[in-house]
């Protein structure tokens, strides 16, 4: 009797944690299923353990098997699954990663009052392991009084003053990659972007250069490709924390590659403010980075940990952003000589031939340049999905959310919708923002979501954007260019909206 009193006494922690997964894996998800189909929210059925992300996987691969037409219809190519299943059930509707319920919304007014989040119910969710070795703590995933914090040092990096004064070290860069041009009759654009998209943030944020942050870029561009091709795969805690796939050993290694540079970058800071290269605050964004490591008053002190984090959230957002909006306005205006033709008159009246003038006044003047971005903006947002975490019970819409449930938002789905934006939805249209983008989407703000929208909105959108004025501006006064017959159309979702293929472009010197 005393040996079975035994085995059972070892044995009934094992089987209520039995019990427990069980019920995580398979009764909520199915009581949640339910229950969301009682207010009228259907999806694709839940499968135990994968959820819904084989059905997902399946048709990405399907699309990523050849190029598509040269279309900018490109929802259906980037994100199948969504694209189907928001037409057989609607702008709302449930999907599962593994057992964790994934709500996506589509509806304009739904998606401004997740994004607005004016009672804190919608934060954003605890980021995958991944992600967060790319990214850290940082402003992009932290919530509470440590963003508020984080926040206020990303305005300050990115304020108009220091956007003007950044202007210069971004002609560098872009200077760099016209002399590389200068002997060549075609280039693979989306690799020149890359570098030179690199380079200037690494001038701009880090008061360095590209050579000096290239093991950075490269390290991060490899956690890019691990989380890519991790995106739809489904860890149980229980399995993850037992089995360690070749992934996850790569990405440990890549992390601790990447944090050693950014501590030396971090140590090159401290010297120059130590024999006082730098003014007290420094004049980028790493030096005031260092800079908050010193402060007095601990509640706006941060840390070597923050600072490491804040330059990984950074060096990729500055860099994906800008990268995926010259990449895809390129491409636009090859495809349309008549627009490009408009544009580099209007870069000329404004800046003549040669040099751009070094403040921002002058890019104020570009209305057409304005009009395109935009355009570019909606067609190819950067960002392709928008995730929230409920926090409570909460009332939205008509619609009543457990804790816990995610919130996705497709960036795609909303601006390539022809009942928003009408039957010509995925031509290139620059005129729709002639009065501006509040005229352009009547008023309505959740339909135009590029850089997203509310509290969290990107605090970089600005510098994205000046950055591609001047490449482009640069670009337009030396070149006119065409598609390469070498490009293939293969957009996909890598983080960002990226070519699969590169961007080949034929040059004509002007």
């Amino acid at each position: 009797m005393e040996t079975l009193i035994a085995v059972l006494i070892i044995l009934a922690p094992l089987f209520l944690g039995l019990l427990k997964f069980l019920r995580n894996l398979c009764w909520d998800p199915i009581r949640l299923k339910k229950a969301m189909e009682a207010q009228g929210v259907k999806g694709p059925p839940y499968k135990c353990f994968h959820g819904s992300t084989k059905e997902a996987t399946n048709m990405l691969r399907e699309s990523m098997n050849s190029p598509m037409e040269l279309s900018h219809d490109i929802f259906p190519k980037i994100q199948p699954h969504i694209y189907e299943w928001n037409k057989t059930y609607g702008k709302i509707f449930l999907s599962w990663h593994g057992p964790k319920a994934r709500l996506f919304v589509n509806d304009m007014e739904l998606v401004k009052e997740i994004l607005s989040n004016k009672d804190g119910a919608y934060a954003k969710p605890k980021s995958r392991e991944y992600v967060r070795k790319l990214l850290g703590e940082g402003l992009a995933t932290t919530e509470g009084k440590k963003w508020v914090r984080l926040r206020k040092l990303a305005n300050r990096a990115f304020h108009a003053e220091s956007l003007k004064n950044m202007i210069p070290s971004m002609e560098v860069s872009v200077k760099k990659m016209l002399e590389r041009w200068s002997e060549l009759k075609e280039v693979e654009a989306y690799e020149e972007f890359r570098v030179m998209t690199s380079d200037a943030i690494s001038r701009t944020a880090f008061g360095s250069s590209y050579s000096e942050g290239k093991n950075v870029f490269d390290k991060m561009r490899q956690l890019i490709y691990i989380i890519s091709r991790n995106a739809h795969n489904v860890k149980l805690p229980i399995i993850e924390r037992l089995y360690r796939t070749q992934d996850d050993i790569e990405s440990d290694n890549v992390e601790e590659e990447i944090r050693k540079s950014i501590i030396e970058l971090i140590g090159r800071t401290e010297e120059k403010v130590e024999k006082g290269e730098l003014d007290d605050y420094g004049f980028d964004f790493l030096s005031s980075l260092v800079k908050g490591t010193r402060e007095v008053d601990e509640n706006t002190r941060i840390s070597i940990d923050e600072v490491i984090d804040e330059c990984k959230t950074f060096y990729f957002a500055g860099h994906d952003t800008t990268l995926a909006l010259l990449t895809w306005t390129v491409l636009l205006l090859a495809m349309e000589p008549d627009w490009q033709d408009k544009a580099r008159k209007e870069v000329i009246k404004v800046f003549g031939y040669n040099n751009l003038a070094s403040d921002d006044n002058g890019f104020q003047k570009l209305k057409l340049m304005n009009m395109i971005i935009n355009e570019s903006l909606r067609l190819y947002p950067p960002a392709v999905l928008l995730t929230r975490a409920v926090q409570r019970e909460v009332k939205l819409g008509k619609l009543t959310l457990t804790p816990n449930m995610e919130l996705l938002i497709s960036p795609l789905a909303v601006h390539h919708d022809p009942e928003i934006w009408g039957e010509d939805v995925h031509l290139f249209r620059p005129e729709r923002f002639a009065e501006g983008v509040a005229k352009a989407t009547n008023n309505n703000a959740s339909a135009y979501i590029p850089f997203g929208m509310g509290p969290r909105n990107c605090v970089g959108s600005s510098f994205a954007t000046m950055e591609a004025k001047i490449a482009l501006s640069m670009i337009l006064q030396r070149y006119a260019f065409t598609l390469s017959p070498k490009y293939a159309h293969c957009p996909f979702q890598l983080l960002t909206t990226s070519p699969r293929h590169g961007l080949q472009i034929v040059l004509h010197k002007l």
